[in-house]
């Protein structure tokens, strides 16, 4: 199905597309959906960004980061905004149905598969396997986007640190992530704030 086009982006180097239909919707999220083996985010910026063009990998950041810090799977929570977006209410609705309801049935079907095999060690190591697989997906996806953060308006130097910090946080300090997500996050919002506000008032004046 193909989509509509929507206005250039600002830069006039892509061209944005949006979703067709309900329809569209919920095919788009249930193929997402089913090529999620492993590590969802590698196959949500591919899809939406690169294949379908609904977002730019700005926007992408910026949505990301909302499904991020919001309760529940952040995959859901993004494919209830871009639903809601563009077709209200149903629009969620398509595009989470899409997102849950194969995935759904072949997870029961896989459990009622392991339920007799899942202490055999072949079958443990394959999930280890697919463990490292999926870090190595999100990884690779993390540094295709580093990218995008040249264009936002904290400045590439402060998202650095951030993002050091962040990690720093979670992955050696093991801090909770709800701690980690009001220190630096509260950091970033006002920063984010005060740059925004200095640009708008440099373009104000004459």
């Amino acid at each position: 199905m193909t989509s509509q086009l929507a206005d250039p982006h600002p830069d006039g180097d892509t061209v944005q597309r949006l979703p067709t239909s309900k329809t569209d919707l919920f095919i788009s999220f249930s193929v997402l959906a089913l090529q999620g083996f492993g590590g969802v985010l590698a196959i949500v910026q591919r899809e939406l960004v690169e294949k379908k063009q609904w977002l730019t990998r700005e926007e992408f950041l910026e949505d990301w980061a909302v499904a991020q810090i919001l309760p529940g799977p952040n995959v859901v929570n993004l494919s209830l905004m871009i639903g809601d977006r563009y077709f209200g209410f149903a629009g969620a609705l398509a595009a989470l149905a899409g997102m849950l309801t194969f995935p759904l049935v072949i997870v029961l079907a896989l459990a009622a598969l392991m339920g007799g095999v899942a202490d055999v060690p072949a079958v443990q190591g394959a999930l280890r396997g697919m463990g490292a697989v999926a870090a190595g997906l999100i990884a690779a996806t993390g540094i295709k986007l580093i990218a995008a953060l040249k264009r936002n308006p904290m400045g590439l130097a402060v998202c650095w640190g951030l993002a050091v910090l962040s990690f720093v946080a979670i992955a050696l300090l093991r801090l909770p992530l709800i701690l980690v997500l009001l220190g630096a996050g509260s950091v970033a919002c006002i920063w984010a704030y005060r740059q925004l506000g200095i640009s708008q008032a440099e373009n104000a004046t004459p």
